[in-house]
C-alpha cells in the first residue's frame, strides 16, 4: 500500500527551498545585502546562499506551474522587504508562508500535481503556537 505524504513533508523538501532560495535571491539581488549577511540571517553557509542566488538550489517547477504562483512570489516580495525594512524575524515569516501554502490550497495542488493519487494527510494544530 503507498503511504500517504503529510503536508509538512511537501513544505520542507519542495516548498521551503524555494521559498528559501527566492528570498536570498531577493534580499541579494534588490536589497544589496551580501551572500555572507543573508547566510547569517539565515543560519546557513555562504555556500548554500551562493548556490540559491545562482539557481542551482531552491527552484520547483510545481510552485512554477501553480495558480498561486504569482502570490508566492508577492509573498516573497513582502517577505523580503519586511526582513530588509522592518527586521521582521525569519523564523516567523516562514511560518506564516506555511500557512499560505495550506490556506490557499497551494500545498494540495503541487501534491496532486505531483500525480498522487493518494489524499494528502490532514495537518494537526500549528507547533509555532506552542512555542
Amino acid at each position: 500500500m503507498a503511504s500517504r505524504k503529510m503536508p509538512c513533508e511537501l513544505v520542507v523538501f519542495e516548498l521551503l527551498p524555494t521559498a528559501r532560495g527566492s528570498i536570498a535571491k531577493k534580499l541579494v539581488d534588490d536589497y544589496g545585502y551580501t551572500q555572507s549577511k543573508v547566510a547569517e540571517l539565515f543560519g546557513v553557509t555562504n555556500v548554500a546562499i551562493s548556490q540559491y542566488v545562482k539557481g542551482l538550489r531552491g527552484g520547483n517547477r510545481y510552485i512554477d506551474e501553480s495558480s498561486h504562483k504569482d502570490e508566492f512570489y508577492n509573498k516573497i516580495d513582502e517577505i523580503a522587504r519586511r526582513l530588509d525594512q522592518e527586521g521582521s524575524d525569519l523564523s516567523m515569516e516562514l511560518c506564516d508562508l506555511c500557512a499560505f501554502f495550506k490556506d490557499s490550497g497551494m500545498i494540495n495542488e503541487i501534491y496532486l500535481n505531483q500525480g498522487s493519487k493518494m489524499p494528502l494527510t490532514k495537518c494537526g494544530e500549528c507547533p509555532r503556537k506552542n512555542l
